[in-house]
């Protein structure tokens, strides 16, 4: 099927546009507009800092002395729009973009990990641009913006896990605990990537009860939990009956060290993973039905585990994990959501209730804080509160279980 219709995505929180390279028509790419950007080791130099709607094409050059990658990111500051990766130094790379009108932002990322460098915002002015070209291009474009996607939170959650880590190590208590929600932050946004490679989401990411049930050794994000949050006298387990306390000993010096170890060679396994070509297989198999069952999945993780409280048992940060599921859930939605639209009204109807629902959550989660500047915790919730956010959390879930039929219909 031949599609002919404007590419619009709903950014992380507020409006913004999905650009697809490579789908325009013939009088929109004569428009193009030709930017160039330097790369060094601490900046992102774009010769402009705005453009006219239409193809834009970035002519990368490195500069500096490790591989980079440019981004262009939505104006949430998170979403990926276009990427050009792996430059190596003094090499260039042209990022091909139809941007619609709006707001983004540009950034490098010089040893392709961690946050980046150079962050600026760039403006797109002008009409929006009617964007052709088959629907199978067009899947796969979705599929490669996803794998982009995933890349840059595994990337970003490296560097963060070894600063987590370093605090836990050395005992520094205070610093690890401001750092743990923020961290998982990153990974609870792409966690169905982790799920689907076997024992590596139980040793980064199992609840204590999870690990003792099937027999395995309790490792992860969890198991340095429960040291940085000692538990109270009168706590109990996440089974609810055994007391937190019944053989249990703060980990010594030696056993933070293993822990935390442990979890950054963990996470470095899923950072390669994510750069392989079994991933990219693994994506392109599973085509844009893949993206959708991503976004369901993830809303799942809010619906078994957040909602409870049960996934951060001892810290009572599950709000950060439940806002950045949603996050994540959103992000895969927004690349999908056109297909869904090209399917007539019905399709049309369920893109307006999906948008609607993450709306509505996003509403009330906003009441209790933000990732940027906090959460309450979990505690702090009524049960009034929780069944707020539950009956949200199943008025979305609803007619997001029906997306993945229809994108491939």
């Amino acid at each position: 099927m031949t599609s002919h219709r404007l590419v619009g995505a709903l950014a992380l929180g507020v409006v913004g546009t999905l650009a697809l390279a490579g789908c325009v028509a013939k009088a929109d790419a004569a428009a193009s507009a030709g930017l160039t950007v330097i790369s060094t080791a601490d900046g992102c130099d774009v010769s402009s800092a705005t453009a006219t709607s239409g193809t834009l094409s970035f002519e990368v050059a490195n500069s500096g002395d490790d591989v980079t990658e440019f981004y262009l990111l939505a104006d949430d500051g998170l979403r990926i729009v276009g990427e050009a990766e792996n430059i190596a130094p003094g090499a260039k790379r042209t990022l091909t973009v139809v941007a619609q009108p709006g707001d983004y932002y540009t950034l490098c990322k010089p040893g392709m990990v961690g946050e980046g460098v150079g962050k600026a915002a760039f403006t797109v002015t002008g009409d929006a641009v009617a964007v052709h070209g088959e629907d199978a291009e067009q899947k796969q474009q979705a599929v490669d913006l996803y794998a982009a996607f995933v890349k840059d939170q595994v990337g970003q959650l490296v560097p963060a896990v070894q600063a987590l880590v370093t605090a836990y190590e050395s005992g520094d208590d205070a610093s690890a605990q401001a750092q743990f929600p923020q961290v998982r932050a990153y990974y609870e946004r792409i966690e169905p990537v982790a799920e689907a490679l076997g024992d590596l989401d139980p040793r980064i990411d199992y609840r204590e009860v999870d690990a003792v049930a099937e027999g395995l050794d309790w490792t992860g994000f969890h198991r340095l939990e429960k040291d940085l949050w000692v538990p109270a006298q009168d706590a109990l387990n996440a089974d609810g009956e055994t007391p937190a306390w019944q053989d249990w000993a703060p980990s010594t010096p030696a056993e933070r060290a293993s822990y935390g170890d442990q979890l950054i060679a963990d996470v470095q396994e899923l950072y390669d993973y994510v750069h392989s070509d079994d991933f990219q297989k693994n994506l392109d198999a599973q085509g844009i039905g893949g993206i959708s069952n991503g976004a369901i999945a993830l809303l799942d993780e809010v619906a078994t585990g957040k909602i409870t409280g049960e996934e951060d048992w001892w810290s009572h940060t599950d709000l950060y994990d439940f806002a950045a599921n949603v996050e994540g859930s959103k992000m895969a939605f927004s690349l999908v959501q056109d297909f869904a639209t090209s399917q007539g009204d019905k399709g049309a109807s369920l893109v307006t209730q999906i948008e609607s629902g993450y709306s509505d959550l996003e509403a009330a989660l906003a009441t209790y804080g933000s990732l940027p500047l906090g959460f309450v915790p979990y505690t702090d919730l009524t049960e009034a509160d929780k069944r707020q956010l539950t009956d949200l959390i199943n008025a979305l879930a609803e007619p997001l279980s029906q997306l993945t039929a229809t994108v491939l219909e």
